[in-house]
């Protein structure tokens, strides 16, 4: 006990000795690095959001937004953008590592920083307006949502100096560029290896911020990640279709179990859990609702084939699903914008979890249905009825023999003589209630 205690101790000094070398690596120069990856969402927007905030807050000399992104939700995009634009402190975008993009909404995103940068080998623009199926959007709603986009990314390349008419191009006419070609038109001010590369090229550059002007000191600065916290990370990662799709299945399954047993409360609780985070994640994916429709109505035809024999409704409930899951997001015809992100459910996941349905209501839910009707093997009730032998003489009491047990039992019907058949009319406790049986 001594000795664990003589451990804590320790353990406690070392702990308060390390608290002020924190405090002190928070004091010394610094930036903060916000990681931006996949679809741009209400959860992109809190992340960057909070980020902005932090580095305003904790004396950072900028703060750099690493993004990847095929694009997003325009309205995430247009709350992103107005943050930048109105930080206290200096922002800038670094397209990387190799390969990645910022497309549709990262265009603009991109466009927003007080400094622009990109990575050999990583690609800008194709940021025309589409609806949420990934088409274009048809008419003169086309015209309005374009235009209102031209505006806006026209606003923001030149409240920050660049090209807005290449930017205005990447809305029209969906045009991209690599990182050369983006640097040449003044799209972006340099391109970069690495994070380290981008610190010692944006040193000695004086931005403009909401605080003023600010020469930017970034030439050996400590490098603080400020990466998405728990809920954020969490919500984020549930705007994949794949686990859309699954949490959707979960959901309607769970429910199935509850009508069937109404009262168990637990699968009550985990479907409604599972379908709300399902929701979640569909009202901000491109979803085709043709499709969850689908889904929900295989659902229903293995519900009822459970109680009816053939398989018609269970091979229509599992052709429903998979054309359910093939229609969950993406159209059959090809986008017409290549900045689209490609969203849909992986075939192998959809025929994996049809299958999963199939085994689930033909064998589990059909079987403890089945349960149901077998005839009650305990208890009293059985005996009713039930056909035996006076193991001796009841005169009027005396033991029987019924179902392989021997019973004390009693008769009304006068003596019954040994080895006669009885028939049990009543229990009453551990005695049972015979009569003679007869014919």
């Amino acid at each position: 006990m001594k000795r664990l205690m003589r451990v804590l101790g320790i353990v406690l000094i070392l702990l308060g000795l390390s608290l002020p070398l924190v405090a002190h690596a928070q004091d010394r120069s610094h930036v903060d690095v916000l990681t931006v990856t996949g679809a741009i969402d209400t959860w992109t927007e809190g992340y960057v959001d909070r980020g902005i905030g932090v580095a305003e807050r904790d004396g950072s000399q900028a703060v750099i937004i690493i993004l990847n992104t095929p694009g997003g939700s325009l309205g995430a995009m247009q709350n992103i953008t107005s943050r930048m634009l109105n930080a206290r402190v200096p922002v800038v975008v670094f397209v990387y590592p190799q390969g990645a993009w910022a497309g549709s909404a990262g265009t603009f995103i991109t466009l927003a920083g007080n400094i622009a940068a990109m990575a050999p080998g990583t690609t800008i623009g194709a940021a025309h307006p589409v609806d949420a199926s990934g088409q274009n959007i048809p008419g003169d709603a086309r015209d309005k949502i374009t235009n209102f986009s031209v505006g806006i990314i026209r606003n923001i390349a030149q409240q920050r100096g660049r090209n807005a008419e290449w930017a205005a191009k990447a809305v029209e006419s969906s045009v991209a560029a690599t990182a050369q070609e983006a640097l040449a038109e003044r799209v972006i001010d340099l391109m970069a290896n690495d994070v380290n590369d981008l610190l010692n090229k944006i040193d000695g550059r004086t931005v403009k911020t909401a605080a003023g002007e600010i020469t930017l000191q970034t030439q050996r600065v400590g490098i603080v990640n400020v990466d998405m916290n728990i809920a954020e990370y969490f919500l984020h990662t549930l705007v994949d279709p794949n686990l859309a799709l699954i949490l959707l299945q979960i959901g309607l399954l769970a429910i199935a179990v509850e009508l069937y047993n109404p009262g168990a409360i637990l699968p009550a609780v985990v479907g409604g859990i599972c379908l709300v985070l399902a929701f979640v994640a569909l009202g901000n994916l491109p979803v085709n609702w043709g499709g969850v429709i689908l889904i929900v109505l295989s659902v229903i035809l293995f519900i009822i084939d459970v109680k009816v024999t053939g398989f018609a409704l269970t091979i229509g409930g599992f052709v429903m699903f998979v054309l359910g899951g093939l229609l969950l997001f993406t159209p059959f015809t090809a986008p017409t914008t290549p900045f689209v992100p490609e969203v849909s459910v992986s075939p192998v996941v959809i025929l994996a979890l049809a299958s999963a349905m199939v085994v689930f209501f033909i064998f589990i839910l059909s079987a403890a249905v089945r349960g149901r009707n077998f005839p009650v093997i305990t208890g009293t009730q059985p005996l009713l009825g039930a056909i035996g032998v006076a193991a001796t003489d009841l005169a009027p009491e005396g033991t029987v023999q019924v179902k392989s047990e021997l019973w004390t039992a009693t008769t009304d019907d006068g003596p019954i003589q040994k080895g006669e058949p009885v028939q049990v009319q009543a229990v009453e406790g551990l005695r049972l209630k015979v009569v003679k049986k007869t014919g």
